[in-house]
């Protein structure tokens, strides 16, 4: 039995092997990106059991993210192969500082996900259940399984966990504030970004922000991600500012989703929210030092090895 859920879309990402424009890259190597598949693949890695739902084309590349995934030990067993939509794809373009996407993903079979892909028997003993604001930007179906999976999840006595997860290359021009601002509300567990806060709340200041989730949202727990600036943490009776773990960056992509895997697994440890928050930031550093989304997230010995301030001899 999974003790976390996460339900998503998750693409094969083709990453250069060479920087600069891809019109002039002549070789590309194949991984998996999804926010909510890394986030099962980070509590995988620390020992948590994790499960991941969503739907992938009968084809080549929803073949190899399947493997991959079950590979790192996520439960894929009710992963939906659809033999009418294919799998997302996306390329990454990398520069100087910086990291391009570009998503082929429209009508893929993920953003054909629906309620009826949801049953209460998927959400029974399991204590957290992770979204993001990605799902429900992709089609109505999404949304409406996005809310399908919000109410099965508080049938069940899980936990929501909500990340607003803002790509606005998803959103073709429309507004979709007031939706994932109402989400973010309605969730037990917020995991956002301090510019994500101020899109959404119009508030930059961490207490007001706070304020807001605890005072006019359902929040037990949030915490507020900057970057390499660190990270701030709260409960309904404590707030810490934790100070960013020391790494040495390659590419940021996929050290959200990190921190978001450290700070689950630590309240499913039954670790205080600060410790969880600290576990956050060591697996959301670590996974910047890496290309790719996952390939950095902490194991159990490594996790352990940063708390305690020690070092893992290899040789």
């Amino acid at each position: 039995m999974p003790q976390l859920i996460t339900i998503g879309e998750t693409m094969a990402a083709f990453t250069p092997n060479t920087p600069g424009p891809l019109r002039y890259v002549q070789g590309f190597g194949i991984r998996t990106a999804g926010a909510e598949s890394n986030v099962a693949v980070g509590l995988a890695k620390l020992g948590l059991n994790a499960a991941w739902i969503s739907r992938l084309g009968d084809d080549e590349f929803g073949r190899f993210i399947r493997n991959q995934l079950r590979a790192e030990g996520v439960d894929c067993s009710h992963v939906i192969f659809d033999p009418d939509h294919r799998t997302g794809v996306m390329f990454k373009e990398t520069g100087v500082g910086e990291t391009k996407v570009f998503y082929y993903r429209e009508n893929s079979a993920a953003s054909h996900l629906s309620p009826e892909d949801l049953s209460p028997a998927l959400f029974e003993g399991v204590r957290m259940v992770h979204l993001s604001g990605i799902t429900p930007v992709l089609s109505e179906s999404c949304l409406a399984a996005t809310r399908a999976a919000f109410a099965l999840a508080r049938q069940a006595g899980s936990l929501v966990s909500f990340d607003p997860n803002i790509r606005k290359k998803l959103w073709r021009g429309q507004d979709f504030v007031p939706l994932i601002r109402s989400l973010t509300l309605q969730s037990d567990i917020v995991l956002l970004g301090l510019d994500e806060a101020e899109t959404l709340f119009g508030l930059r200041d961490p207490d007001a922000v706070f304020d807001t989730l605890f005072r006019d949202g359902r929040a037990r727990y949030a915490a507020i991600k900057d970057g390499g600036r660190g990270a701030w943490v709260a409960d309904g009776a404590s707030r810490r500012k934790l100070p960013p773990y020391p790494c040495h960056p390659v590419e940021p992509i996929g050290a959200g989703d990190g921190f978001n895997a450290g700070f689950l697994a630590g309240l499913l440890q039954g670790r205080s929210t600060e410790d969880a928050g600290r576990m956050g930031a060591i697996c959301g550093a670590l996974a910047t030092q890496t290309p790719g989304d996952v390939e950095g997230y902490p194991d159990e010995a490594q996790m352990a090895a940063a708390l305690n301030g020690s070092k893992i001899i290899y040789r």
